[in-house]
């Protein structure tokens, strides 16, 4: 039995690894540069868009106060929501296509933690210089070199997440105006604050926290693997090919030695923006950015072995000595099913009417018989005008012959994104009725533009035949 002085000298257990920073090392190749052109692409289009004009406004606007969501040539409204659910619909399905394929092909080149921390880590080398450099500086005491390169990756830093912010608000409040009223400091209180808010985000989140927002804070590592199968392609290092690794010279003959391909010289391991070993397998802090490829690939290129000791392949591929298998049931249903909404979406886009039209019952009578031999019915119905310019409606009913349509107002001028409720009466003689009821058919159509016109069906009800 220890005694109680042992146990007091004996340190508490600690079940939290704290944060080692990763200093990353530069590496060149097909993967890198493809990954540097996916950045470059991709804040390019989130910085320009807002600012590119369409006929006069601005080409992507979600203008909230409106209710108008302006992309382009078209004018979404509230009620177009059901676009929104079939586009998210449509994003997930391309995650589970993209992933059965190539696993973390998303996290690797184009998730917004990998593009804006690539960003803001090319400021740090612009001030701090290369992982090297950047550990010494970190080590090294505070002097005037350090505060001046730290200062100024600081101002570099804020300037870029202070710009993210603000460019991030004016795809909700026109850019032009935006900066206008940050020039002149009269923006409003919420805009500043989104503009605030969404700058510091982008400054901790790509700035200090990096990969910790892949390991412990992003869900998509955590389910990914219900999305991969044995044939999902997946950055692994051959470990037949590879092992037994060990240092040697180029001149050795490194297989009558006993040793595999891999020197064991870490720059897999170095290169890596999460810290992992790819030696040790698949893991869920691996992004699939594929820095450990190119570098694995150089070492290879420099000792004049053949490329691909790490590579993109799948578990069966490695483990069988097979071909990949890229086509299969899972790749081929998920691709079926995301091209049919896809279609279906561009379809449904492409014959969408800026005119909605319903027709609603009157619930406290279902007729009236009138003196003249005629049934009315009443209705009312709900004219929305979805087009960004203001119309002028007529409307129609279509059934048997002799149906009238009255109105109790001739003034169908409605504004865009206006909303009118027109009580009318439809009456059919009895003679022109053989049951108790028909299908009729309402239409609205506008006087400057046939072409806009939308229809709503509804019930007309009549007294049995005597």
């Amino acid at each position: 039995m220890s005694s109680s002085g042992d146990t007091a000298a004996r340190a508490p257990e600690s079940y939290y690894v704290a944060h080692q920073k990763i200093y990353a090392r530069e590496v060149q190749g097909r993967f890198a540069r493809l990954r540097n052109l996916a950045v470059i692409v991709l804040l390019g289009i989130y910085y320009v868009l807002p600012w590119i004009q369409w006929q006069d406004r601005q080409a992507m606007l979600f203008d909230l106060p409106a209710r108008k969501f302006y992309i382009f040539g078209i004018t979404f409204w509230p009620q177009d929501f059901f676009y929104m659910a079939w586009l998210l619909i449509i994003a997930a399905i391309s995650l589970f296509f993209f992933t059965a394929i190539a696993g973390r092909l998303w996290c690797g080149y184009a998730c917004p933690q990998t593009v804006w921390t690539e960003a803001f880590m090319w400021l740090e080398r612009i001030t701090e210089g290369n992982h090297t450099r950047r550990r010494k500086l970190d080590q090294a005491p505070w002097g005037s070199e350090k505060i001046l390169r730290k200062s100024a990756k600081q101002v570099l830093w804020i300037g870029f997440a202070l710009w993210t912010g603000v460019t991030f608000v004016g795809y909700f409040s026109p850019i032009r105006e935006l900066f206008a009223r940050i020039a002149t400091f009269s923006l409003g209180p919420w805009e500043s604050f989104w503009c605030l808010f969404y700058g510091f985000a982008t400054y901790g989140n790509a700035g200090y926290l990096r990969e910790q927002v892949c390991k412990y804070m992003c869900p998509y590592a955590r389910f990914q693997s219900a999305m991969f199968d044995g044939d999902t392609l997946v950055i692994s290092y051959d470990t037949d090919r590879g092992e037994p690794r060990g240092g040697r010279k180029r001149s050795v003959d490194h297989r009558a030695a006993g040793l595999g391909d891999c020197i064991d010289c870490n720059m897999c391991v170095q290169v890596c923006p999460t810290g992992i070993d790819i030696r040790q397998g698949l893991q869920i802090e691996c992004i699939a950015c594929a820095a450990c490829i190119d570098i694995c690939d150089s070492v290879m290129d420099r000792m004049s072995y053949p490329r691909g000791l790490i590579r993109y392949t799948s578990e069966r591929a490695l483990v069988e000595k097979r071909q990949l298998k890229v086509l299969r049931p899972r790749v081929l249903i998920y691709g079926s099913l995301l091209a049919a909404l896809v279609v279906s979406f561009l379809v449904a886009l492409g014959g969408r009417t800026p005119l909605r039209l319903d027709a609603i019952r009157d619930r406290n009578s279902l007729y009236r018989e009138l003196a003249g031999g005629e049934i009315e019915n009443v209705y009312s119905l709900k004219l929305l005008n979805l087009d960004t310019q203001p119309h002028t409606y007529t409307l129609s009913v279509d059934g048997p012959e002799g149906m009238r349509l009255e109105l109790e107002s001739r003034d169908l001028t409605l504004d865009s994104g206006e909303v009118r409720r027109i009580p009318v009466r439809v009456l059919i003689p009895r003679s022109g009725l053989s049951g108790t009821g028909l299908d009729i058919v309402f239409r609205a159509r506008a006087e400057d533009s046939p072409a806009l016109e939308a229809d709503a069906e509804s019930r007309f009800l009549a007294p049995p035949p005597r």
